[in-house]
């Protein structure tokens, strides 16, 4: 057998330098950059690896661990699970930063890969700088913390453990049913150490995703809950977007006539404006597809993973409405006790509009004055007038209406996904970039810089609140390092507007969740609203930054943003409160039971009555 004597790190460079996918015949090299934040341990590891040559990957400077990964996710999901930005980073909090990322990752099935570095495997320097000591065993590290939010975690105590490690992390992140984050944890000196590894282990390997059929018996059951129906609906999901399944979708829904209304990560694979086009649904959803959902009585779900904002908690739907979900991944597939089509979405699509040639839904005008009547709402929200200043709405609408067809649009947490779901009308397929299963906020600042190196010949607008800012804004930096211009539309609100309203729909006064100095005659937080320059901060890491109170001052930015070679920042001052609001939804949220306040025991006493009315599986 043909050796070459390496280090771990630098076998583990070439390893990934030499993995592709293969999709529908067409093969995506999986690995092209690498990013990393370097401590003791990587850099002398990794870092050396990286540094001495023979590889074609290219090195990103993170500058936070956590958001470096965060926008590796953004890259990833971008490219719609067909190419992934391993991360590196030393060990203690360097590896702790990116727990959080991981667990995004794995919440919204999206490939990431981490290398976190570890203690010495040897144990002989312990304890080392940055290790936290476990009295129980001297076996377990912070890197353990990692199992409980990856779909594969090892660590790698001896150098020839890479390649089983390796080739098992490669078969999670390219498994479209069981991936997420994946965790190879590196013990500093175990990234030093050499062995002879075998060639055959570093050759050109190809990953084959191939699309997974129905079965005909699937394809049966399926086809008669729907045609029995009355008033189906389908919920576009992710995995439409993920298995390419636009045009099947398309060709299904126009096929019946059935109607289709689209979750966070479903959102723009087919346009705002098809006729059969509902919008989003559940709780961030719009009038529309909300209206016909609670009268639906067969639930189409494809390749979505039906959380509580899509199914409102569960209280959307009829407790007979049958369920059938075309998804890849048997965990999903069975949820709200659904009938299973386990099979890639555009393949389970097309079944079932070859098995449906004789079905034609029989409520279109329903749909089509549901349609006009949302869209004129939406029309008057974009165009709203409020004279005590700009409306986030307003604000929103105005970029949306400036971007063209390709920008892709990037967003998160707080209020503005809402108004995003409801109100946003993309452009082109894969434009509206939506992180909404872990809502993790301080993705759209990072996720923006991931999803600029995924598309770099288009503009990218990230969406998210001062609050989202003042946690994670690092790979701003990174974007003026790599000459990326991304487009940051920070909408400053003076707090945390998004659960502040929830905290007063509950029937609680507005506690902790705006900015505001405290008081000292009276020792809480209700000084005044504390006036941050975000513009400023902004333009001392070297961006373009603008300040915006009007709508004329926003359309003159947007406009002279395009004449600049580096990131831009929007310090837009919208008015508090003025999001939009739930549309016939609900959301279940933990309500005092007992309280002293009359408005939250009201709060309570709407919560039991929901969940009267709501599906228990």
């Amino acid at each position: 057998m043909e050796t070459i004597r390496l280090t771990m790190a630098q076998a583990l460079v070439r390893f990934l330098d030499q993995q592709y996918v293969e999709l529908d015949g067409r093969e995506h090299k999986f690995v092209n950059h690498l990013f990393g934040v370097f401590g003791h341990g990587c850099v002398v590891g990794v870092g050396q690896a990286l540094s001495q040559g023979g590889h074609g990957i290219r090195f990103l400077q993170g500058k936070n661990e956590q958001n470096m990964a965060l926008a590796a996710m953004a890259f990833a999901k971008q490219k719609n699970r067909l190419e992934i930005i391993p991360c590196v980073s030393s060990i203690g909090p360097g590896a702790m930063n990116m727990v959080t990322a991981a667990g995004c990752a794995t919440a919204n099935r999206i490939p990431l890969l981490l290398l976190p570095g570890d203690t010495f495997a040897c144990r002989q320097p312990d304890p080392v700088l940055q290790q936290a000591e476990f009295f129980s065993s001297f076996g377990q590290t912070v890197t353990d913390a990692f199992r409980g939010v990856c779909h594969y975690f090892d660590r790698i105590e001896r150098p020839e453990q890479l390649m089983t490690a390796a080739i098992h992390a490669l078969r999670v992140l390219t498994d479209p049913a069981d991936t997420g984050a994946v965790c190879l944890a590196m013990p500093q000196d175990v990234e030093g150490e050499a062995y002879d590894y075998p060639v055959s282990f570093l050759r050109r390997r190809v990953w084959h995703m191939d699309r997974r059929m129905p079965t005909k018996a699937q394809t049966e059951r399926a086809a008669e809950i729907i045609r029995s129906a009355k008033n189906p609906l389908v919920i576009c999901g992710g995995g439409v977007r993920y298995s390419f399944a636009g045009d099947a979708l398309k060709a299904f829904c126009e096929q019946t006539g059935i109607p289709f209304s689209e979750t966070q990560a479903g959102k723009g694979v087919l346009p705002w404006d098809h006729a059969l086009n509902l919008g989003g649904i559940g709780v961030t959803g719009g009038k529309a597809a909300n209206v016909i959902a609670r009268d639906a009585d067969a639930i189409i779900a494809v390749g979505t993973r039906l959380t509580d904002f899509t199914t409102s908690s569960k209280w959307l739907f009829r407790e007979n409405a049958k369920v059938v979900s075309v998804n890849i991944c048997p965990f999903d597939a069975v949820k709200m006790d659904g009938e299973p089509i386990l099979c890639d979405a555009r393949e389970g699509l097309a079944a079932l509009t070859e098995a449906l040639r004789d079905y034609r839904y029989p409520n279109a005008e329903k749909v089509k004055q549901a349609r006009n009547e949302w869209n004129a709402l939406v029309d008057a929200w974009y165009h709203q007038q409020d004279e005590r200043g700009l409306s986030q709405t307003r604000a929103l609408g105005v970029i949306n209406e400036f971007m063209k067809a390709n920008d892709v649009a990037v967003g998160s947490a707080g209020s503005l996904p809402g108004d995003m779901q409801r109100l946003f009308r993309p452009g082109d397929r894969d434009t509206y970039h939506m992180e909404y299963g872990f809502s993790n906020m301080g993705y759209e600042t990072n996720g923006a810089l991931g999803v600029k190196l995924a598309c770099p010949d288009g503009e990218v607008y990230a969406f998210f609140g001062d609050g989202t800012y003042l946690m994670a804004h690092s790979e701003l930096v990174t974007c003026l390092q790599e000459h990326l211009r991304v487009h940051f539309c920070l909408f400053d609100n003076s707090g945390w507007g998004c659960i502040e309203n929830l905290q007063n729909s509950q029937g609680n006064d507005t506690f902790g969740t705006v900015f505001r100095f405290r008081n000292p005659q009276t020792g809480e937080l209700d000084g005044p609203i504390m006036p941050l320059d975000f513009a400023k901060n902004a333009e001392g890491y070297g961006l373009k930054a603008y300040s915006i109170h009007t709508e004329e001052e926003l359309r003159a930015a947007l406009c002279d943003a395009l004449t600049q070679d580096k990131p831009v920042l929007y310090d837009i001052k919208v008015l508090p409160g003025s999001m939009t609001p739930g549309y016939e939804s609900w959301w279940r949220v933990g309500v005092a039971e007992v309280s002293a306040q009359p408005r939250v025991q009201a709060a309570y006493q709407s919560l039991q009555d929901h969940v009267k009315d709501t599906r228990k599986f």
